[in-house]
């Protein structure tokens, strides 16, 4: 049937192959369906140099008989598919042509694998669609420096993202820690602090597709300040307990990423409201105590670094100030923490009289002109919020806020193989882990000295008393547990996460070399001559 298409050229238009196929699809066992698909991802090898248009239209006959066999495909034909479907995605964009009305036909072929890849996952169960979600993340090139990412090809990071889009939006959150592995979340965090605002847009769309459980993600995508936000009909459910754990876990990388986020010079009104959004699905979705204050807590930093930049234009510093004003206004209604809500409320009324200019309806409208703004940035005081007044609004509600006044000063350490200041590598880890038992804040300062073995020392270890060694060890055991009694969570699990990410990439290293496909060993009895003499 395949050798019939391409002989008669039949796949242009593709309704009769449609047509065909489906029949095919539907003629054959369900257990027999995924080696359709098998041999038709075979077929579109063989038309890698063909036209744009053609191959567009297998990957549609493809996309077909992928929505009657993906409920029925397991095993390794799952990530045969993607690996496959992936693999022409980055040759097309590698050898993209220069003329206009091929490169149009290229997207074409582009969005239809995307379109597959995301119509295949959607039939693949929540644990499938995870791992789908990592592969796709694996895919990604892995930058050792600022100047490597630069260099990197616009048109695969983008249909990369997209494509991980398109299969978040098929993944149905049950737990967050299950949604988040730390080998997935922690490299697309990275990804989020790119240059290009387009692409940090679509990171922030994935995360608000599985942090959202509840569909309001789409009510939340203006920043307003909405004196009732019982207009905005959000959906509100008490929270599970287990996801703290989560945020104790990676709470600190969201957090920085999004402040770092809200620092760039490329942000546009678009990368702003995405940011507000992410930032109203944490509270709304992992509401608990501990993570509001939190929350507050990011918006004073937001709030500071407005004021002590000197990089950011005027456009930049008025939205942060005017994001900041909004989530607070929303903490306080959907916390019922009225005393917080009224707070922000005299402050935005100030605002309104001495520096509308912060206000959401003022810095988020995209039809400013530069003359709309002032000309010097001065705000007074009474147009600010305060940490006192904010810790004795959460007070009055049994709110413990003695971590309010710690800035988001670092970056977790839980980012492993960074690029730019405060990151750490992986071979950077084994310094780090060390010298973690010495900055450990409460606990005794130890230095791990290496003695050298010579007969001396084996006699004095023989002749050692058997109470100095049980005194070491019960020396070693206090130390143990003074730190983790005395140390602050997060520091524990950087440094536990840090062992455990430092297995995860030597683990995957070496998957990758085994992975490798081997090359063929050239035939002994096969003699190649140079072309000039073959006729």
């Amino acid at each position: 049937v395949l050798v019939h298409l391409d002989n008669h050229n039949l796949w242009v238009p593709n309704r009769f192959a449609v047509k065909v196929f489906k029949i095919i699809m539907f003629s054959v066992q369900n257990q027999y369906g995924y080696l359709v698909v098998q041999m038709l991802l075979t077929h579109v090898d063989k038309h890698t140099k063909s036209d744009p248009s053609i191959k567009t239209c297998i990957v549609t006959v493809l996309y077909e008989a992928v929505l009657i066999s993906a409920g029925n495909s397991a095993g390794p034909s799952v990530l045969e598919v993607f690996n496959n479907l992936l693999r022409h995605l980055r040759i097309s964009i590698d050898r993209k042509s220069f003329d206009q009305n091929l490169r149009n036909e290229e997207i074409k072929f582009e969005e239809v694998v995307v379109n597959t890849i995301g119509e295949f996952a959607n039939n693949l169960p929540d644990y499938q669609k995870i791992e789908i979600m990592m592969f796709i993340m694996g895919k990604f090139p892995h930058f050792t420096s600022d100047d490597e990412m630069g260099r990197m090809d616009k048109q695969l990071f983008v249909n990369l993202l997209r494509t991980l889009l398109k299969v978040a939006t098929k993944y149905k959150t049950v737990s967050l820690s299950q949604a988040f592995p730390p080998e997935f979340l922690n490299p697309l965090l990275r990804i989020s602090l790119i240059d290009d605002p387009g692409m940090r847009i679509i990171v922030q769309e994935i995360l608000h597709t599985i942090l959202d459980r509840h569909g309001n993600a789409y009510r939340l995508k203006n920043i307003t300040l909405s004196r009732d936000i019982t207009e905005l009909h959000l959906t509100v459910r008490a929270n599970p307990r287990h996801e703290l754990l989560f945020m104790k876990k990676s709470g600190m990388q969201l957090y920085w990423h999004i402040l770092e986020n809200l620092q760039l010079e490329t942000n546009r009104v678009n990368n702003f409201e995405a940011i507000y959004c992410t930032m109203c699905l944490i509270c709304l979705e992992v509401g608990q105590d501990e993570v509001i204050i939190e929350l507050v807590r990011l918006a004073l930093d937001i709030q500071q670094v407005a004021l002590n930049s000197t990089k950011l234009p005027m456009t930049h510093l008025c939205a942060m100030h005017s994001l900041v004003a909004a989530f607070l206004n929303f903490v306080g209604q959907i916390t019922n923490i009225s005393t917080l809500y009224h707070y922000v409320q005299r402050v935005v009324d100030n605002r309104e009289i001495e520096a509308h200019f912060l206000l959401p309806n003022f810095a988020f409208n995209r039809s400013n002109q530069p003359n709309s703004y002032p000309r010097e940035f001065e705000i007074k005081e009474c147009c600010l919020f305060y940490e006192d007044r904010l810790a004795e609004c959460l007070r009055s509600s049994g709110l413990d806020v003695t971590r309010l006044g710690t800035p988001f000063s670092a970056r977790p350490v839980l980012s492993i193989g960074g690029s730019g200041e405060g990151s750490t590598s992986v071979s950077d880890l084994g310094s780090m882990i060390l010298d973690f038992e010495n900055s450990m804040e409460g606990s005794p300062h130890t230095h791990r000295r290496i003695e050298g073995i010579t007969v001396d020392s084996l006699k004095r270890m023989l002749a050692e008393d058997s109470a100095v060694i049980k005194a070491d060890e019960e020396r070693h055991r206090q130390d143990v547990l003074n730190m983790f009694r005395s140390a602050p969570f997060e520091d524990i699990v950087a440094n536990s996460e840090a062992k455990s990410n430092g297995f995860h990439s030597k683990l995957t290293e070496i998957l990758e070399m085994v992975s490798n496909e081997r090359l063929p060993a050239e035939s002994p009895q096969e003699m190649v001559f140079p072309k000039l003499f073959v006729y």
